[in-house]
């Protein structure tokens, strides 16, 4: 089986469909290969299609008036980039760059909603993917309304650990400034926040790894904003 083949068929957005749905799909698809940095649409460009990254990684962020960068979202593999308003028939809602060199496939919007209108399996799982991504909004502006930083950076990383398998040794998938972004804040407030989590005892950190030391610490700082005070031992 093909890289293309076996993405599609593990992907959210055609998981589970039957091979010949699968065949169609790749047909109507269109191979777009991008190197590091580059622009794959703009804040506000018509949605003709949407994206799934083959290999690579997609940022998806927003510009403020002053040039400030604020990612809303990581792309991996398997994802799909730029879906919601081509459903929705609008703009597409923010910038969209790549991280590393990458591959992606290019579903022309006339083409797809061709192929879907008599497809009820592939229906149910865009609104599976549409709901996710309303969801996930939701999460991210909680967080970066209600949420310290501290409360943020301990949310990633347990996201990060459930993505990687819940494991408690886990591997940073961006650049620490692309984590600042991503959590609405600055390198030095980021730093500030891991250097106090370390001093917390809460994790430990080894370049992009890092590791987890009291779970039940994190999960209680990216719920409330804050660690339990431990008590004194009074024998």
């Amino acid at each position: 089986m093909d890289k293309v083949h076996d993405i599609l068929s593990k992907s959210q957005l055609f998981g589970g469909l039957p091979e010949d749905h699968l065949e169609e799909i790749k047909r109507i698809s269109v191979h777009k290969h991008f190197n590091k940095g580059e622009i794959i649409f703009f804040d506000g460009d018509e949605g003709t299609g949407f994206y799934l990254v083959i290999d690579g990684r997609v940022n998806v962020y927003k510009l403020s008036s002053e040039g400030k960068e604020q990612i809303l979202h990581i792309i991996e593999e398997g994802e799909t980039v730029g879906a919601v308003p081509v459903f929705s028939g609008k703009s597409f809602p923010a910038n969209a760059r790549t991280i590393s060199k990458s591959h992606l496939l290019f579903f022309p919007r006339e083409k797809f909603i061709h192929l879907i209108a008599n497809k009820p399996s592939l229906t149910m799982n865009i609104l599976a993917l549409l709901s996710m991504r309303l969801r996930e909004f939701t999460i991210q502006v909680e967080n970066l309304s209600l949420k310290g930083i501290p409360g943020r950076l301990a949310a990633y990383i347990l996201y990060l650990s459930q993505e990687q398998g819940n494991r408690d040794v886990i591997k940073l998938n961006i650049s620490k400034i692309q984590l600042a972004n991503l959590l609405g804040t600055g390198p030095e407030s980021l730093s500030r926040a891991l250097g106090n989590m370390k001093g917390r005892k809460l994790v430990e950190e080894d370049g992009a790894t890092i590791r987890l030391v009291n779970r039940g610490g994190l999960e209680e700082l990216a719920e409330n904003g804050k660690t339990p005070v431990q008590k004194p031992f009074c024998g």
